[in-house]
């Protein structure tokens, strides 16, 4: 298969990657953090600003552009790209973690997903063939296969049949994909269960898809079981292909996940916090909400230079989030986004020295390390 990006990895360091990838829309180089944009627009920040941010490629997801305004409307409107007004590369997730995430109003089986429409209860069936022809009307560069995204807990049967029927669904989808311009990836899935993510790695990685994902991770398992079982997911992937780690957002998780060689991530986290208050710093992460800040004169990361930082007091942005005002959310998630683009660029910039241990271990004392379980939801 001609593969519709290209990805040639620059250094390594350790297990981390510096690399770039060439899609038809954008050239960018990893490690890269993609904000999500589930219906078509990352969440208080217009698209001029996330590139001047320096993001070449956001996430879009499938099944709701499908539900409104539909995949034939964006395909006649130019592509996602167009549409949304961003000058960079899109990539789609399938739909898969609806499945799980919006499990009251649907139900597996081996034909597919049958959702019945949050919007109005109408029905949609989403085929893994379904899955990728949506995709391919969006006109995202790079769109995933169907997968069953595993919730947790869930026992050894259950994620036993999830990684059955997400290698079938991954051929179903290999036979599907015909455009010439959009690349296809392949989800890993298996749970905690190790021997279940090597089997569900073999089984994906023997497909000729042109990127890898790891899905099924960050759902509330234990912290210590999402990363162990993302590095024995990233050790069973082949080098030179992209490796993209699905949901995992935490800055410390992040850079936990570099080193152990992925080169995407996304993650709701910096936009839904933002919020909800909630801002990431070098020093960690601080709730804005907080009465200590009432009468603080520092901008809420005094390493950081975004416009939130150079313009606001923790004073004011309090008084903003807590009188309810729009600029609250702005100003939070602008900040948020462009802590995790920076944190992309250092990361870049250590691995090409070859200085990425001491990197991260530097930040990680900074911020701190939370023990908490990991949740996309």
């Amino acid at each position: 298969m001609t593969s519709a990006i290209s990805f040639e990895i620059r250094t390594t360091d350790g297990g981390a990657r510096f690399a770039s990838i060439v899609t038809p829309h954008a050239e960018l180089t990893t490690p890269a953090f993609m904000p999500v944009g589930t219906r078509a627009t990352v969440k208080a920040m217009a698209p001029d600003e996330l590139r001047a941010m320096g993001y070449r490629l956001i996430l879009a997801n499938a099944y709701h552009l499908a539900v409104r305004p539909g995949a034939a409307i964006v395909r006649e409107m130019g592509g996602l790209a167009q549409f949304m007004g961003f000058d960079g590369a899109v990539l789609t997730d399938s739909g898969g973690f609806q499945a799980m995430s919006l499990a009251k109003i649907n139900s597996i089986d081996a034909a597919g997903i049958r959702f019945r429409s949050h919007l109005d209860g109408s029905a949609l069936m989403l085929t893994p063939e379904a899955a990728v022809d949506i995709q391919q009307n969006l006109g995202a560069d790079i769109i995933m296969a169907l997968d069953e995204c595993t919730p947790y807990p869930a026992d050894y049967e259950h994620a036993n049949s999830s990684v059955e029927m997400t290698a079938q669904w991954a051929e179903r989808s290999i036979s599907t994909h015909r455009s010439k311009s959009q690349a296809l990836f392949g989800i890993v899935q298996g749970s905690i269960y190790p021997d279940l993510r090597r089997r569900s790695a073999m089984q994906i990685t023997s497909l000729g898809f042109e990127g890898f994902a790891v899905g099924g991770l960050s759902v509330g398992e234990p912290k210590q079981a999402m990363r162990e079982m993302a590095a024995l997911s990233a050790s069973m992937l082949p080098a030179d292909k992209p490796r993209y780690l699905m949901g995992v957002g935490t800055p410390q998780d992040l850079l936990a996940a570099i080193a152990m060689g992925y080169d995407l991530f996304d993650c709701v986290l910096p936009t839904r916090n933002a919020r909800n208050g909630s801002a990431f710093t070098s020093e960690g992460r601080i709730s804005i909400k907080r009465a200590a800040y009432i009468r603080d004169r520092q901008p809420l990361d005094p390493r950081c230079d975004c416009r939130s930082c150079r313009q606001f007091s923790r004073a004011y942005l309090r008084h903003l989030y807590l009188s309810g005002e729009i600029l609250a959310a702005r100003a939070l998630t602008e900040h948020n986004l462009f802590f995790y683009a920076r944190l992309m660029r250092e990361a870049q910039a250590a691995i090409a020295s070859r200085t990425y241990k001491a990197f991260s271990t530097y930040l990680l004392n900074l911020m701190g390390e939370p023990n908490k379980p990991n949740s996309q939801g």
